[in-house]
């Protein structure tokens, strides 16, 4: 009979599983991104309202931490923005690899947001992620406009987990999930207004999808958003920092995984792109490793969910 902690772990793979094949879902619906980000936002929060109203949890929050969760949610919005117009400029190998990057920023980050002392080996591993960085970028010229997308992308994952981190503590995590998805959907749909005044905003078209983009959508909003936050919150329970930490950055490997498995020879890069992949992937691993030991010997509570 597998014990509670395996159960968790392999729920927890499952789990970050979907969050790889995010991108692949992006890929394959033909929608632009803003049209995407939309559906996906205002579907997700839907769902986890309704989780909410199922387990009786309390909605009301105060003022001050509304104005957190406000930022927060443009800040995913935005994120998810960059994210998925990077893999319709690029693919989803380079859009993975350079994400990848957001738990480093975090890192180099935390210092301003937890005023904490700068260590040092993070800027030594700074440098290093510099390099695989320039090595792609050297190698990946035709995607150029992807890569700083996919940066982009990882820096804003980066200030919405520090923003996460100082609150997840404060309200029940699907509660705070809600209202950042409701403010990003807010945002989204102001924006999306506003270019209605420039004819490419809400038109019949906006709402006229083709069957598989809504079976899609469906999936990346219910399955990879609602379910998956839901569901991490609860097995992060029985799971060590560690585990935690070595389990999220198999995301862009099984994205990349899957990527290759569902488009071939579309997703094929050249070796340059692998090795500065595996250089930016092996120093954020190693980051994670040696602060989450940092971590475990101060007992620090576990990272915020992501």
């Amino acid at each position: 009979m597998p014990t509670p902690h395996l159960k968790s772990y392999l729920h927890f793979q499952f789990i970050v599983f979907l969050w790889g094949f995010t991108a692949v879902l992006g890929a394959l619906i033909t929608i632009e991104a803003l049209p995407l980000v939309w559906y996906r936002m205002l579907l997700a929060s839907f769902f986890v309202l309704l989780w909410i109203l199922w387990k009786k949890k309390k909605l009301k929050v105060t003022r001050k931490m509304l104005g957190v969760l406000f930022v927060a949610g443009v800040v995913i919005a935005m994120h998810w923005l960059a994210f998925f117009e990077a893999v319709k400029v690029s693919n989803v190998s380079i859009t993975l690899a350079l994400l990848s990057t957001g738990a480093f920023f975090t890192s180099l980050m935390e210092p301003i947001f937890y005023k904490r002392k700068i260590i040092v080996y993070e800027l030594l591993f700074g440098l290093i992620v510099v390099g695989g960085l320039f090595l792609i970028f050297k190698v990946e010229t035709e995607y150029l406009k992807g890569m700083i997308l996919a940066l982009s992308a990882a820096f804003l994952s980066a200030v919405f987990t520090l923003i996460n981190g100082k609150i997840v503590h404060k309200e029940a995590p699907s509660v705070i999930t809600f209202y950042e998805l409701f403010f990003g959907v807010l945002m989204v749909t102001l924006y999306v207004f506003y270019l209605s005044f420039q004819g490419r905003g809400f038109s019949a078209d906006f709402f006229n999808l083709p069957t598989m983009d809504w079976i899609y959508i469906l999936i990346l909003a219910l399955v990879c958003t609602a379910y998956a936050v839901v569901a991490a919150i609860s097995v992060q329970k029985h799971l060590s920092p560690f585990t935690i930490m070595l389990s999220i950055n198999m995301e862009p490997i099984y994205g990349i995984v899957l990527a290759l498995i569902v488009f071939g020879n579309e997703e094929r890069m050249s070796a340059g792109f692998y090795v500065g992949a595996a250089v930016i992937l092996s120093v954020v691993i190693l980051n994670g490793l040696l602060k989450t030991k940092f971590k475990i010997k101060r007992r620090v509570p576990k990272p915020p969910l992501k």
